[in-house]
């Protein structure tokens, strides 16, 4: 197995912490600002209780963070519209409720990231707090989430 390039896991390390900070704002209420300072002079590249953190690329993480945050009732909308009958964005665990957030986000906004690295790696990410079946359902949601807003001829197939 090859090794990640620099950047690509500057990004990964990114879209990780991006998750953490979106599910500290759901939980604290904190305000963006202050949220991204904590990030940028504390956890970003740090090392906490003797684990080192990869250096996130920090514009990414910013964008990600930004981006989820100004667009979350459209984001919100696009997932729960794929969520099973019966299922609402406040059932769906808060941090599955981020990584969902984020990599929607993504799909939407980042058209320079290929699809297939969206979903692997926010896949990857859920693979960081679930088990199997999370991650399937992490790909599923965010794979109806691609096929509609980057390809709407294939949304549906």
């Amino acid at each position: 197995m090859t090794k990640k390039p620099q950047r690509s896991r500057a990004r990964s390390a990114a879209r990780l912490a991006a998750v953490q900070a979106l599910y500290q704002q759901e939980m604290e209420a904190t305000p963006l600002p202050l949220l991204l300072t904590e990030f940028h002079n504390h956890r970003l590249g740090a090392t906490i209780d003797d684990v080192e953190y990869i250096d996130a690329e920090v514009s990414f993480f910013d964008d990600i963070v930004q981006g989820v945050d100004a667009r979350r009732a459209e984001i919100d909308a696009l997932i729960a519209e794929r969520l099973a009958s019966g299922w609402t964005m406040d059932r769906l665990d808060r941090p599955m409720r981020q990584i969902l957030r984020a990599g929607t986000y993504e799909l939407v906004a980042r058209p320079d990231v290929p699809v297939a690295t969206v979903i692997s790696e926010y896949v990857d990410v859920a693979g960081a707090f679930y088990d199997k079946r999370e991650k399937g359902f992490a790909n599923g949601l965010l794979d109806t989430v691609a096929k509609a807003v980057r390809n709407p001829d294939a949304a549906g197939s």
